[in-house]
């Protein structure tokens, strides 16, 4: 086997008060094609992901190089560094005869983002709950719409990490508590009428709006609009709304009060399969699946 492409989903993450522990994956996707040898030195990212996974795999090491297709947009919250990350390691895993488990590959991701909340819903699909490397995942009905406010700038994780107090208020904290566990049992259900009023968050996207100051009217607009409720995704920059109705005139509505230059939204259901082979060209044997 000589290269293999890898889709990966995008993710939204945190869904406002699940920090670093909920996620769920979109119908939008990376596809890493990875193929042995080398054309030219490999950007840092890939780089680190080929050393992880030679490391955790234990063979033998071989030069490769890589190329993206790239739907999900760079530093907006929805998990572009995961899965070109996932990608790359499970390309490699392909191409070294599968030594990895899916497990396994989603623990390196996880190590290298340094955070497991977009790396779960990547490797596994739909929503995902994840604590101290340990996951559990839930499929999502189609009839459930993401709502994607994408905002035309850039917002690195490390810098909107800078931004995070220390300490919280324990009151504000307890309130997390909750709506993170109600949002867990609508999602493990599919009572999803249950997420109305769930997506309140005091951990972040209270500190972090200053660097997108339309935040709040467009999860009020969203809400008013119709949606069960709407966040940051991620750090952001993008925003989700999530609805069981209704998507365009909550997209309409989204968009509007955002009122950014060079936004646009999109709308989107969730990936229930996570990170899948499609294609493997053999040098005798053309392509096969």
């Amino acid at each position: 086997m000589q290269k293999v492409t890898i889709r990966v989903p995008a993710s939204t993450s945190n869904l406002g008060p699940g920090f670093d522990c909920l996620g769920v994956a979109l119908r939008l996707y990376n596809h890493v094609t990875v193929s042995r040898g080398r054309a030219a030195p490999p950007p840092k990212m890939i780089r680190s992901a080929g050393d992880a996974f030679f490391d955790r795999a234990g063979g033998a090491r071989f030069p490769f190089s890589c190329s993206i297709a790239a739907e999900i947009p760079q530093s907006r919250g929805l998990g572009s560094s995961a899965a070109v990350r996932l990608g790359v390691v499970h390309g490699l895993n392909a191409l070294s005869k599968r030594p990895l488990q899916r497990l396994e590959m989603f623990e390196i991701c996880a190590r290298l983002e340094d955070h497991p909340d977009n790396a779960a819903p990547a490797s596994y699909g739909g929503f995902n709950v994840v604590r101290a490397g340990q996951r559990q995942s839930f499929t999502i009905s189609a009839q459930l719409h993401f709502v994607l406010l994408i905002p035309n700038f850039e917002i690195p994780t490390e810098q909107a990490r800078r931004l995070l107090p220390s300490r919280v208020d324990r009151l504000e904290a307890v309130e997390n508590c909750q709506n993170a566990c109600a949002i867990t049992a609508a999602f493990a259900s599919r009572e999803y009428e249950k997420l109305r009023g769930a997506f309140t968050d005091h951990l972040h996207q209270p500190f972090r709006k200053k660097l997108i100051p339309f935040l709040d009217d467009v999860i009020s607009a969203a809400e008013s609009a119709g949606a069960l409720g709407a966040f940051l995704s991620g750090s952001g920059s993008t925003i989700c709304a999530i609805t069981l109705r209704s998507p365009e005139k909550i997209s309409r509505a989204m968009l509007s009060a955002a009122d950014s230059p060079g936004a646009r939204t999109l709308i989107t259901a969730a990936d229930n399969r996570g990170a899948r082979t499609l294609t493997i060209r053999n040098r005798s044997h053309g392509s096969a699946h």
